[in-house]
């Protein structure tokens, strides 16, 4: 079918599949992280990125920006970082003589937060009014945020000096849990090959890049995505299995704080988005399948003894998704 006979929302989708492409030809291995950070900006989700360092977190969020025409920021988070350095402070103007409102870097499209959890609780605070309400409150007064706002969020899991853990309640606000590991030597070799060339010729891997009329277009045919009955009730067997409930729910002694009815909300919109992608307008329960260890990893907390004993999140959610029916 050419170009000229497709609809509106295939055109869409085809520029959006074209640049996905283009990213994974500059973002070795890195294929499952590019479709989430699209599901999430394409259904106003958050991405929290954990993986050591020198593993392309940040590549993949800058190139990832750069194939969008939204507006981007980059904050490096440090200890002594304060909340007006993110969200904008008053300063006062000799030649008017009144306060004006310098706004911070929340206040664009796309946000990257370097090693989150090295910002300090305040921080914290304030980013999470931003990516819980879209909105920021400074010197009393609110400030809503753009409709097209994505916080894209790093934080290295090794050190744990100077570092301060996000709350539950932020960890919760983020769609995706992304987890980074280590290359095998052919992918290493891919990457080592794709750095070199780029330093070679900077226009190597030059990206196309999605106007946001296109992304709000497709946003909006997401929240047409259809979702069944029986998917629907396949995503509430895995959440209640985090809480004990169900087949799926046997084999979570390790759990200590289950998911909440957020879990479920983000599940389904992101399985939405995951089947528009795809090409359908409605949802499979592979679809739910495919995402639900990315969507509820970071929501679950666990035994004390299951930490001591080297048990992790992803394990835990694998575990309930291989043992929950999907019918």
């Amino acid at each position: 079918m050419s170009a000229s006979n497709l609809s509106n929302d295939d055109q869409d989708r085809a520029n959006i599949r074209r640049v996905v492409a283009q990213l994974e030809t500059q973002l070795i291995n890195q294929e499952s992280l590019i479709r989430r950070l699209y599901i999430a900006l394409l259904t106003g989700g958050h991405v929290l990125i954990e993986g050591p360092p020198g593993l392309a977190k940040t590549r993949a969020v800058n190139r990832f920006a750069q194939s969008v025409s939204a507006s981007f920021a980059r904050v490096q988070s440090t200890p002594d970082l304060l909340p007006a350095d993110i969200t904008g402070t008053e300063l006062f103007q000799q030649k008017t003589s009144n306060f004006e409102f310098l706004k911070g870097p929340l206040f664009n499209n796309i946000v990257l937060v370097d090693e989150v959890n090295r910002a300090p609780p305040k921080v914290q605070s304030a980013m999470l009014e931003a990516m819980g309400e879209k909105q920021i409150t400074s010197s009393g007064v609110t400030r809503k945020l753009d409709a097209l706002f994505m916080v894209a969020a790093t934080q290295n899991p090794i050190e744990h000096e100077g570092t301060y853990p996000l709350p539950e309640a932020q960890k919760d606000r983020f769609m995706f849990f992304i987890d980074v590991a280590m290359p095998d030597a052919d992918t290493e070799r891919l990457i080592l090959d794709t750095v070199l060339a780029e330093s070679e010729d900077p226009n190597v891997h030059k990206l196309d890049a999605i106007d946001t009329d296109t992304i709000v277009r497709a946003s909006e045919s997401i929240t047409g995505v259809h979702i069944s009955d029986s998917v629907r009730d396949y995503i509430v067997r895995l959440i209640a299995a985090t809480r004990g409930q169900g087949i799926g729910g046997q084999s979570v002694d390790a759990i200590r704080q289950a998911s909440s009815p957020r879990g479920s909300i983000f599940l389904a919109t992101a399985a939405k988005a995951e089947a528009w992608l795809s090409g359908r307008d409605y949802v499979t329960p592979d679809d739910v399948a495919s995402l639900a260890v990315d969507v509820l990893s970071g929501r679950i907390a666990l035994e004390y003894k299951a930490i001591a004993e080297g048990v992790f999140q992803r394990e835990i959610i694998s575990q309930v998704v291989q043992a929950t029916p999907k019918v």
